[in-house]
């Protein structure tokens, strides 16, 4: 019981990604993209391999004519994904 314990603490940041292998993850990019999807693997460079995963990419463009905010969110779904660091 006290090795579960053990495997199961959270020590380093790393551990927290170790945790959440095979579980559905959300990883914010640069440029308003975002995706969530199933962690498959990383490596200590933070190399991510993601399966069934939906990208959610956030464009903000102003109206030439009443100067509002255009928000447009484009939603794509992936079989993988392979995000360098």
């Amino acid at each position: 019981m006290a090795g579960t314990e053990e495997e199961s603490a959270v020590k380093e940041p790393l551990d927290l990604i170790r945790l959440s292998l095979e579980e559905r993850i959300y990883v914010k990019l640069r440029s308003d993209r975002e995706l969530r999807g199933k962690l498959h693997a990383y490596d200590q460079h933070l190399n991510m391999i993601l399966g069934d995963v939906e990208e959610i990419v956030t464009t903000v463009e102003i109206d030439d004519e009443t100067y509002e905010e255009i928000v447009r969110h484009i939603h794509r779904h992936l079989i993988s994904i392979v995000l360098p660091p």
